[in-house]
């Protein structure tokens, strides 16, 4: 599978402006003759001073961004509706540019990536690249922070088999619920940095449009935000990695993040990161030799019964325990639906495998056996 590997850049002043020109997409896709013309015209010379792998990969992005918005139009794309490209807003901080093996980009014996008309850039390398890496993003993010981002063919690492299965229910009130009974508490970075995010908008707003102290707060309100997202990621990885180490098979329910996003709870949705946290598990299963399944969006597993199959009726979301009705089994609602999605799971993998879905043949009671032949 093919991975990415993120390190922190240091580029010097002339390589950060080095790395700043160009533009994010060209607005005529049709002829690449038509950008090599450019360079040699007094008002795109500039075009000269970056390397022409670069100009050459934004080409190909507005081409893909031109074919993925036909076919989304034409209905031939699976997934929510593309729009066509455009240019990035002026007041958008981040940036990229992307390197691949016509580049001639290197890692230099001392630790250094070397790129084409810009030098060698220092490089904070926290592990080793497992492959020789087929392309590289330098990434600028809102915070002025400088990123590469290696793109790399890596090989399976199997984990030592273990039985055990897992169904997970995720929420707010506890991040995930599990089907073994392990309840994983909410961390809410953005709800714990809000004092400091609300200071810092505070005097962003404060600040006269246009000069550079508005500047720099814009750069303090990015610095917050970048804090709570790096926090939030290393926190998935870490509990993504600790349930597929002890997991043979992981199965998920498939959320509508985007719809949820859309509700009330938007902030706390976004906060949670479901989206991220099940993509995680999704690579890291298929990396690791585990099972990984989503099971049906629609499927009522806060209202049926874990125990006995009874469907109980929808219960609004204050009501964290209750008693099935045909049985009497008390329930904690997140932990009933985790077993659920366990056995959910279970049933349509087996499904899927070609197993046996209707119940296999049983001896007919004596009355429903009719008049025996002869009998007086």
């Amino acid at each position: 599978m093919q991975l990415r590997y993120n390190y922190r850049l240091y580029p010097s002043p002339g390589q950060r402006q080095a790395l700043a020109r160009g533009q994010p997409y060209l607005t005529d896709g049709d002829l690449s003759a038509r950008l090599t013309a450019a360079k040699a015209s007094p008002e795109r010379a500039w075009l000269a001073e970056v390397s022409a792998v670069v100009l050459q990969q934004a080409l190909a992005d507005l081409t893909a961004a031109y074919r993925n918005f036909f076919a989304s139009a034409a209905g031939t794309r699976k997934g929510s509706k593309v729009g066509p490209p455009r240019f990035r807003s002026r007041k958008d901080r981040r940036q990229a540019i992307r390197f691949t093996r016509n580049a001639r980009f290197a890692v230099t014996a001392g630790g250094k990536l070397r790129l084409p008309k810009i030098g060698d850039v220092p490089v904070r390398w926290s592990r080793d690249l497992p492959a020789g890496p087929s392309s590289v993003t330098v990434i600028k993010d809102a915070a002025g922070r400088y990123f590469a981002s290696f793109a790399v063919q890596a090989t399976g690492d199997p984990l030592p088999p273990s039985g055990a299965e897992t169904g997970i229910d995720l929420g707010l009130t506890h991040f995930a619920v599990l089907s073994d009974g392990r309840k994983v508490a909410s961390p809410r970075f953005l709800r714990r940095a809000e004092r400091r995010l609300r200071t810092a908008q505070r005097n962003l707003s404060r600040k006269v449009a246009g000069s550079r102290n508005r500047g720099k707060a814009q750069v303090r309100v990015a610095r917050v935000h970048a804090r709570v997202a790096d926090a939030r990621r290393d926190w998935l990885h870490k509990e993504s990695t600790r349930i597929i180490r002890d997991s043979q098979t992981v199965y998920v329910e498939d959320l509508c993040v985007a719809g949820l996003a859309r509700t009330r709870l938007a902030k706390s949705v976004h906060d949670a990161g479901w989206a991220a946290f099940t993509a995680m598990l999704e690579y890291k299963a298929a990396r690791s030799g585990r099972t990984f399944a989503r099971t049906g969006r629609f499927e009522p597993t806060s209202q049926v019964c874990s125990a006995c199959g009874t469907n109980d009726g929808p219960k609004p979301l204050g009501v964290r325990t209750w008693t099935c009705a045909a049985c009497g089994a008390v329930h904690d609602r997140d932990l009933n639906a985790a077993r659920n999605i366990l056995a959910l799971g279970r049933r349509e993998r087996l499904n899927a495998c070609r197993g046996g879905v209707r119940p296999g043949l049983a001896p007919a009671a004596a009355s429903e056996t009719g008049t025996l032949r002869g009998a007086t």
